[in-house]
């Protein structure tokens, strides 16, 4: 490769894909003599050189009232964007995550001669498998995080490379459960269950309740339990204290905090959802359960292709973890899950000990490496 300045587009719609850019940043500055960003970042991005042409924060929105809402700002911030990377033309552009907005972009950057790569897989491979057609169209070549994503996509003729998972590299392979319960000021003995019902309002209110009633039927089984709940934000947290405010539990509220709940706990209650990733990377045995208006369950019924929800399931490609959805979610059912994972959960976490020796793989040196290997083929 020529010892030229190499000019890097990076696109990051959120927080995650900020952590995901800053540490891709890194790697690439390490393996290039001299390199230039521009593009969309947040905080860490911009501490790694990145100049960010418009705020991060104004691509990121949740939900479809809220897209709909801000829709023809996001149309304008797009068409900018290709504007000024067109005119830019950078030896690549990543875009990460964020795959409404930026496989868009991706698709008139490559129509203009710009090689394109996707930084985290979209669940293409679970529901809407027909994105599938567009990202071939707008991707020269995409990182994937989970090996089954990979497979997915070599089936359908798009490029890609599987680089792992940079909480697997982050994260010790052998958590000290003890350090973590001293510094949450936790008991030493007797079991610990962390309760993790979702970090936004809607999953709160579906499943708070439900959780803190399976917590009170554990305790009948298990009356040395104690409880912890890592709760997202200050909205959370009040909203949990609304719902414990009846209730007699020991259970220990955190502003936050969650990789230490997890760290100190013995076994999870958990909802579905990137949390689940976490659990099995710091091996607590969990449960995890859902629930959604039946309508929209009906309809995830027709859609979702996947015979699994939870992401242990997904990687171990087998039921490893109990799955408790709608119906099925009772708190008598959650608490007689739960107890026996307290006393030995080894069935579980020697399998996640295996998932998470395959997902460490310094992801982001592999995704830089594979991105100048695709820089290197256009020169």
């Amino acid at each position: 490769m020529r010892d030229s300045k190499l000019r890097v587009a990076l696109v990051a719609g959120e927080a995650s894909g900020d952590i995901l850019g800053s540490g891709l940043m890194r790697a690439l500055k390490a393996r290039h003599p001299e390199v230039e960003f521009i593009g969309v970042g947040g905080p860490l991005m911009t501490r790694e050189g990145l100049d960010s042409i418009f705020p991060m924060e104004r691509l990121a929105v949740m939900g479809l009232v809220e897209v709909l809402g801000r829709l023809p700002e996001l149309l304008k911030r797009r068409k900018q964007l290709i504007a000024e990377l067109v005119a830019a033309k950078p030896d690549v552009f990543i875009g990460i995550d964020a795959p409404d907005f930026n496989l868009d972009v991706e698709l008139k950057l490559r129509q203009a001669g710009i090689k394109t790569v996707h930084y985290v897989s979209p669940s293409v491979w679970a529901w809407r498998q027909k994105r599938v057609l567009k990202i071939r169209k707008a991707c020269d070549l995409m990182l994937t995080l989970f090996p089954f994503e990979a497979q997915f996509y070599t089936e359908h003729d798009v490029p890609v490379r599987f680089v792992g998972h940079p909480l697997a590299d982050d994260i010790p392979l052998d958590a000290d459960r003890l350090a973590a319960r001293e510094t949450l000021h936790l008991p030493a003995q007797g079991a610990v269950v962390a309760l993790m019902p979702g970090s936004r309002g809607g999953e709160v209110a579906k499943l708070g309740t439900l959780f803190l009633d399976a917590a009170e039927r554990l305790r009948s089984l298990r009356p040395d339990v104690h409880f912890v709940l890592p709760c997202a934000n200050a909205e959370r947290r009040a909203q949990l204290e609304s719902m414990l405010a009846s209730r007699d539990l020991p259970l220990s509220l955190l502003d936050g905090n969650s990789h230490l709940a997890l760290a100190a706990c013995d076994v999870v209650l958990i909802a579905s959802g990137t949390a689940t990733l976490e659990a099995l990377l710091y091996k607590r045995p969990m449960v995890v359960a859902y629930k959604v208006a039946p309508l929209t369950y009906r309809i995830l019924q027709r859609l979702v292709k996947s015979p699994y929800i939870s992401l242990p399931n997904l990687l171990a490609q087998r039921l490893l973890v109990p799955e408790l959805i709608q119906e099925a979610a009772t708190p008598d059912t959650l608490a007689q899950t739960l107890a026996p994972l307290i006393v030995d959960g080894h069935a579980q976490t020697d399998g996640f000990d295996q998932i998470h020796r395959a997902l460490r793989r310094n992801a982001s040196r592999q995704a830089a490496e594979a991105i100048l290997e695709l820089v290197g083929e256009a020169r």
